[in-house]
């Protein structure tokens, strides 16, 4: 494990962009692009995809003064930007760290909740990524209602996909989003404090993990997560909230950074001048930085 990345995701200010869509996300990211009717195959639509991470990440705006990591999906990782590897571009030129996202998607809704699908190919892919410098990755669950069954086996999953994540020398970002509509959003968040704690309290003392969350109801409902000595970073979902409300919810949680996607690159678009690009993302970061420092 690289010693600098670790000191950096444990103790320095910023956040974490996250420029994972799959292809299950990416059509919607390129509609908001501009960019809905630029591809004809699923190969294209990529090339597209990329297109828009590659002129984000090139972007001077997106520095590593603001900006503590970023996760990528598996096909950017193995993709170039500038001539070198996505991953070792954001690490050697813009002293970001990489993560890669490698859950295959969620399976159907079951106890209120959606478990990821099975992984086969993880071990492969997370070869991949330590040859390509990565740090960590991230995998995502849905939990839609308050159901104690349901969010027992998503915690459960995370952690034991978490752990063999750790075996091979990477930090994994676990995620178990609350749903933002659900009509049990604030129960559904007693819960899954219960089920963290519990899973964490699990862990070696030499094991290391990060929580994506979605910002809570009850303002600074996980800082014990915040402490916790297993924990290096709590870091926040936007979860489809405009970036106004996303950057108002995360700063009323102390300790808690970013993770945004939607809300991070909301205003950009393909058809943008080189500066008025720069200028709505660079606008974009120091908004999240500032609600990732309270």
């Amino acid at each position: 494990m690289n010693a600098q990345q670790l000191e950096k995701i444990s103790n320095a200010p910023g956040f974490i962009a996250a420029l994972d869509q799959s292809g299950g996300s990416t059509p919607k990211a390129l509609d908001l692009y501009g960019l809905g009717g630029a591809y004809s195959n699923d190969e294209e639509m990529f090339d597209r995809i990329h297109e828009m991470r590659t002129r984000i990440i090139t972007s001077p705006a997106f520095d590593g003064d603001r900006i503590l990591g970023s996760i990528l999906f598996e096909r950017t990782m193995d993709r170039l930007i500038a001539g070198q590897g996505s991953a070792e571009y954001l690490w050697e030129v813009k002293q970001v760290v990489p993560f890669v996202k490698v859950d295959k998607g969620l399976a159907d809704e079951a106890d209120g909740v959606r478990l990821m699908k099975p992984m086969p190919d993880l071990d492969a892919l997370l070869s991949r990524a330590r040859t390509h410098g990565v740090f960590g990755t991230k995998m995502r669950s849905v939990i839609q209602l308050a159901d104690e069954t349901g969010i027992a086996a998503v915690v459960g999953q995370q952690f034991e996909v978490g752990r063999h994540i750790l075996e091979s020398g990477l930090i994994p970002i676990i995620e178990p989003e609350i749903d933002i509509h659900s009509p049990e959003k604030a129960a559904a968040e007693d819960l899954l404090h219960t089920a963290l704690s519990d899973q964490l309290g699990r862990l070696r003392a030499d094991q290391f993990v990060m929580l994506k969350l979605t910002p809570p109801e009850q303002d600074d409902l996980y800082t014990a997560m915040v402490e916790h000595p297993n924990v290096l970073r709590v870091v926040a979902l936007s979860g489809g909230h405009s970036r106004d409300e996303a950057n108002a919810r995360l700063a009323r949680n102390h300790g808690v950074v970013a993770s945004f996607s939607r809300a991070l690159t909301a205003g950009l678009t393909a058809q943008q001048s080189d500066t008025q690009f720069d200028t709505t993302l660079d606008t974009s970061i120091e908004s999240i930085y500032q609600a990732s420092m309270t």
